[in-house]
């Protein structure tokens, strides 16, 4: 495996030809849409991130989005030209005066359920390119892998969602009634919306294939991680003895919480572990941490910004990424690794496209918790062996997911979508 190799449109562009590149790079105007305004998960982190290094390189951007999440609105507001609100009933005729007044070149979709909008997409001039950040596009519940059995799913959305899956029954996040009817030809309908945009942005190539498998053209499908901005190449986690183990991300059932904090109770080493984010399992986890007898050793921290999060990784041993849902990335992974740490995480999804087992910390077998908690032990008590594998990481990270790589390739995609040209591909 070639870690430093990148390819954008086909062929391998260097640092320095993606300089001369971005130098001639006209300046666009580009309209981001999302469904939410606000800090939530690593759509929301990625949305920011990019958005801002746009603004920085002279490109105007702006924002069309659904309601607030009640966390960095400020940060939100500071980072885009303009902010443009819409509610389920307007949306439409909003993104209409929206598109008349800010004159976007390129539309850059992000998450969007909104079948009236997406449909009011794929009818106005502006070419559109969609980031697919995670399964809500192709899955009708959202997150390939069954509720039960807990089973990865591998099948395209057809008609077996419906039976024997019964994926039309789904749990309901919001108000009223626990569990919410999710329809079959809405689905459907919003595949084949999704079919006619220029271009889909995936992070990893096991979700390209997703997206092939349910129909999208391969030529349509660029490979192009939402990588984390770089972390400050002086940081350096002390690995203390506190043996400190660090989680970050949403608890929710297919991050599998759970099942780390199983695989913690199976630890016969001292160590300290934070649980840092919000979610819908998180009850369910912190009383599962005192029926293991975990509570004076696992903290459960609540929602912190994300610059703050590596005032943790500075005193940690290890990052840990617990997801038994197919990630179509995982990118807190990254973060850990820009930050010099080892990751410990369960073969699911994308995440073998970045943790090498071995190399810069541990690809453990789905749902092992054995060998997950023989693995951290592991690191906890040979802490060269960590620092070696963080040091790892953090130069496969930097080489292979560079930021600035990541903003040009971006500048470039838009610029061939907005000139029509056909379809490219990244690898």
């Amino acid at each position: 495996m070639r870690l430093t190799a990148y390819c954008y449109l086909c062929v391998t562009i260097s640092h320095a030809q993606h300089d001369i590149i971005h130098a001639g790079d006209p300046i666009m105007k580009v309209l981001f849409m999302h469904e939410r305004f606000g800090a939530l998960g690593g759509a929301e982190v990625n949305i920011l991130a990019t958005a801002g290094e746009l603004r920085r390189h002279g490109h105007e951007v702006s924002l069309l989005h659904g309601p607030g999440t009640g966390k960095q609105a400020d940060a939100w507001r500071e980072t885009f030209d303009f902010c443009y609100p819409y509610s389920g009933p307007n949306g439409v005729s909003r993104l209409e005066s929206v598109l008349n007044q800010f004159q976007p070149d390129i539309i850059f979709l992000h998450k969007m359920a909104d079948l009236a909008m997406v449909k009011a997409l794929t009818d106005c001039a502006v070419p559109v390119v969609r980031m697919v950040h995670d399964h809500d596009l192709t899955c009708m519940r959202s997150y390939k892998y069954n509720p039960l059995t807990r089973q990865i799913c591998t099948r395209a959305t057809s008609a077996w969602c419906v039976f024997p899956c019964g994926a039309s029954v789904a749990r309901n996040s919001g108000p009223g009634l626990p569990f919410k009817w999710v329809s079959y030809t809405a689905k459907r309908r919003e595949i084949a919306l999704n079919k006619k945009f220029e271009c889909l942005v995936v992070a990893t190539r096991y979700m390209k294939t997703e997206l092939f498998r349910n129909g999208f053209l391969i030529d349509r499908i660029a490979v192009h991680a939402p990588v984390p901005q770089p972390a400050d190449v002086a940081f350096q986690s002390s690995f203390s003895e506190r043996n400190l183990i660090v989680y970050a991300g949403q608890i929710l059932r297919g991050k599998g919480v759970d099942v780390l904090l199983e695989s913690l109770a199976l630890l016969t080493t001292p160590f300290e572990a934070v649980i840092i984010g919000d979610g819908n399992h998180r009850a369910h986890c912190e009383s599962l941490s005192h029926q293991l007898g975990l509570q004076d050793r696992v903290h459960f921290t609540g929602f912190i910004p994300q610059p703050e999060i590596r005032r943790y990784y500075r005193d940690s041993s290890v990052a840990v990424i617990s997801s038994i849902w197919p990630e179509p990335f995982g990118a807190v992974g990254l973060e850990a690794m820009r930050c010099g740490l080892p990751v410990v995480g369960f073969d699911a999804g994308g995440i073998n496209e970045w943790l090498i087992d071995g190399v810069n910390g541990y690809l453990v077998p789905w749902m092992d918790r054995a060998e997950y908690a023989r693995r951290l032990e592991g690191l906890l008590q040979n802490k060269l062996l960590a620092r070696t594998l963080g040091e790892r990481g953090r130069r496969l990270a930097n080489d292979r997911f560079s930021f600035t790589s990541y903003v040009h390739g971006l500048e470039m995609l838009f610029a061939r979508v907005a000139d029509r040209q056909p379809s490219l591909v990244m690898q």
